[in-house]
């Protein structure tokens, strides 16, 4: 762990400091590569689990977003007919090879499927008490922070803590991609969507801290589960937007709930890649990495860490 860096309980109390954000080197929406400077933090080590979630539903009462039935009205393209009961979106992979073009093909919207039930009706966190709750929209992340004294990090502040101190890496434990024997992240692992050999075994999320932390001690920042942030959606950072950003040009956390040019004012950055990511498809297991969600989404590998100031 860097020297710079504190353990706080379960937390870590970062200096902060300045860094390059962003790459020229990938995905279009990740540039340009800047100077960017973050304020000191306390950052939660590892994503919020579900043990912890369920104390906040337990102490408050709170209904997810992926619980509460569909109000028709607000969604106005709801095809007639369809369903407005509770649920989410859930991955379920493909029998064999498919082309990799559209997203349906891998996910589907199950009713039913909630934080309790990540995987809809018939699934449960038997046995994931320490694996990162999912199927949590926005607002829920911002309802729990708001529970725990915190707040969502921004994009700038999510960026800084998952670099862990190498200022400018691929990734946030250098260089080397993950694969091969000494896995670093829980990523796609095999053909995608069809097989996935498994991260050390894991071929969904895994438990907080299975892999090794970055330089500043934090857990997960790259693969197991996107994570929200508090920074509304933008084609690429900064005024001097690059014109080779265009219509989708980024896939919405792996190509999930696309955010289109009119969702613009609901959705926001998400960061760090999932168990789903793979340089296939989505080769966004990176601190540059970056993908749009509308708030009111929730999937079955998208959940959140929290930050306070420092």
């Amino acid at each position: 762990m860097s020297m710079s860096a504190m353990v706080d309980g379960e937390a870590v109390r970062l200096p902060g400091g300045r860094f390059r954000m962003g790459s020229d080197a990938h995905y279009p929406e990740e540039r340009p590569q800047h100077v960017a400077e973050s304020g000191p933090l306390l950052v939660d080590a590892h994503p919020v689990t579900n043990r912890r979630f369920a104390e906040f539903v337990a102490a408050t009462g709170w209904i997810t977003t992926a619980e509460r039935p569909i109000d028709p009205a607000a969604y106005p393209d709801l095809a007639p007919g369809a369903s407005a009961d509770p649920g989410s979106l859930v991955f379920v992979g493909t029998a064999g090879p498919v082309p990799l073009d559209d997203w349906r093909r891998w996910w589907r919207w199950v009713p039913g499927a909630s934080w309790r039930h990540p995987a809809g009706p018939g699934s449960s966190l038997d046995g994931l008490d320490e694996h990162p709750v999912v199927q949590v929209s926005f607002r829920d992340a911002e309802a729990y922070a708001a529970w725990a004294g915190k707040r969502l990090p921004t994009e700038v502040e999510w960026e800084y803590a998952a670099r862990g101190g190498l200022d400018g890496a691929r990734f946030a434990w250098g260089e080397t991609d993950n694969a091969g024997e000494e896995l670093r992240a829980n990523t796609w692992q095999g053909p995608f969507p069809w097989r996935n050999e498994g991260a050390r075994g894991w071929r969904g999320t895994s438990p907080v801290g299975a892999f090794p932390p970055n330089g500043f001690g934090l857990f997960d920042v790259c693969g197991n589960v996107w994570e929200w942030t508090s920074t509304p959606w933008s084609d690429g950072h900064a005024a001097s937007r690059s014109s080779e950003v265009g219509e989708g040009s980024a896939a919405p956390s792996c190509g999930c709930g696309a955010a289109r040019r009119a969702d613009r004012e609901s959705s926001f950055v998400t960061k760090g890649g999932s168990h789903l990511c793979s340089p296939q498809y989505c080769f966004r297991y990176r601190p540059a990495a970056r993908s749009p969600q509308t708030l009111d989404t929730g999937t079955s590998h998208l959940g959140f860490r929290c930050v306070a100031d420092g």
